[in-house]
This record gives structure tokens, C-alpha cells and sequence, in this order.
């Protein structure tokens, strides 16, 4: 005799990032599924409702990178951290080193020695040099 298969269970795409504690809310979730930031088994989907289960890929753009989780219980509710931790399994790659420099400090440009304006100590120097005595 053969055993009847459970049918897997499937949740929409919303709740799952909520439960999983990858967005803060559904309604965050809804609003980046439809911009297209999220791909289901390399698929892009724009739909909060789309059905995922067990075995699907979720390819994400979040936090600045890009997120790949394989989903192994799409859950029932937002629980702990550690119940979220376990309804997927992380096969992102690992991210790129950091640069030396932050964004910032690329940003500045570097100036030669002597080259812009002058500091407070080096103005008091030149008057100085000019016989002023103010200040």
C-alpha cells in the first residue's frame, strides 16, 4: 500500500521575508517584492503573493548586497531569531572585501603642502612675517 504525500506547504513571498526577519514589516516586504528586487528560482517576481515553499531559491537585493537563501520551512509565524535563522539556509556569496578607504575619504581630494587656504596657525605666522602685531 502506498502512503498518501502531504502536499508541501507553500506561504506568500511577503510573509516568508517577514517571518524569515529579513524586512521589519509585510508592508516594507510588499513594497520591495514590487519594485522587483527579489527573484524566486531566478525568476523576478513583482507579486507580494506569489506562493514559495521548501526547495526555492530567493535571490535579494538587501542591505546593499545581494542576498541568495535556499528556503527549507517557509513557517507559520515571526518568532525569535533563531526560529527565523532556521527556516532557510544562506548560500550568498561571500561579500567583497572592503576598500581601504570609505567612501568618504575617497571623496576629499588630497591637496599639495602649502596649496588652499591657510590655517589659523600658519596666518598668525605670516602676520608675523609682515610686521603686524594684531592679535
Amino acid at each position: 500500500m502506498v502512503e498518501p504525500v502531504a502536499p508541501v506547504r507553500k506561504e506568500r513571498l511577503d510573509k516568508f521575508l517577514f517571518y524569515s526577519r529579513a524586512l521589519k514589516s509585510r508592508t516594507l516586504a510588499q513594497k520591495i517584492i514590487e519594485t522587483g528586487a527579489i527573484r524566486v528560482n531566478s525568476e523576478r517576481t513583482d507579486r507580494s503573493d506569489y506562493k514559495v515553499g521548501a526547495g526555492d531559491v530567493l535571490t535579494m537585493a538587501l542591505h546593499g548586497r545581494i542576498v541568495i537563501w535556499r528556503i527549507l520551512d517557509p513557517g507559520q509565524r515571526r518568532g525569535p531569531a533563531s526560529e527565523a535563522q532556521g527556516l532557510y539556509e544562506d548560500i550568498s556569496p561571500p561579500p567583497l572585501p572592503r576598500q581601504e578607504l570609505s567612501p568618504y575619504d575617497a571623496a576629499i581630494a588630497q591637496r599639495g603642502e602649502g596649496a588652499g587656504r591657510p590655517t589659523k596657525k600658519e596666518r598668525r605666522e605670516t602676520d608675523k612675517l609682515r610686521g603686524g602685531d594684531e592679535g
